[in-house]
């Protein structure tokens, strides 16, 4: 049921990408590239989807999306001001118009009493003018808390794709 939602989703954000003409760029942590692979599993995904980022590490996330170091520090590698120093450093570094990152603690270990097990942060961006965060408490074991966290991801690109807004609160 999960896997259907997922392909239903996925086709749903490639169809509003493509009708808005705008390019996909996700930049993933706790997720491991699923979100990529969802979106990829759709026929003709290569007209919206313009690459992923997996940067599991904090090092990655510094290094390749310019995640400050001082934002992993104070903040942590899983919270909102992550994600949106992710989602906007995978706009800077692709070609896409329209982004999304997801941070979180999947488990079963690696959870903190501010961080519990199932935290996930997510950001979601179109251009510069377009960006929004959520932390979410998921429930389950590693392989849910993932899964749930991919359908947010899509809710939340199919949302931003599908409005006309230049800005999100």
């Amino acid at each position: 049921m999960v896997d259907q939602e997922l392909e239903r989703l996925s086709k749903q954000v490639g169809d509003a990408l493509k009708n808005a003409k705008l390019k996909l760029v996700t930049a993933e942590s706790c997720t491991g590239g699923w979100v990529g692979e969802a979106v990829t599993a759709v026929a003709g995904s290569s007209d919206w989807f313009e690459r992923g980022f997996i940067t599991y590490s904090n090092a990655a996330k510094r290094e390749v999306l310019g995640v400050a170091a001082v934002t992993i520090q104070q903040h942590g590698a899983v919270s909102e001001e992550t994600a949106r120093e992710m989602v906007l450093g995978a706009l800077k570094h692709s070609r896409a118009q329209i982004s999304v990152a997801i941070t979180g603690v999947a488990g079963p270990g690696g959870g903190s009493d501010d961080n519990p097990v199932g935290t996930v942060c997510f950001a979601w961006a179109r251009g510069d003018n377009a960006l929004r965060s959520e932390r979410h408490q998921l429930k389950g074991d590693r392989t849910a808390v993932r899964q749930q966290s991919v359908v947010i991801a899509l809710r939340g690109l199919l949302d931003l794709a599908s409005t006309n807004k230049t800005a999100v609160a």
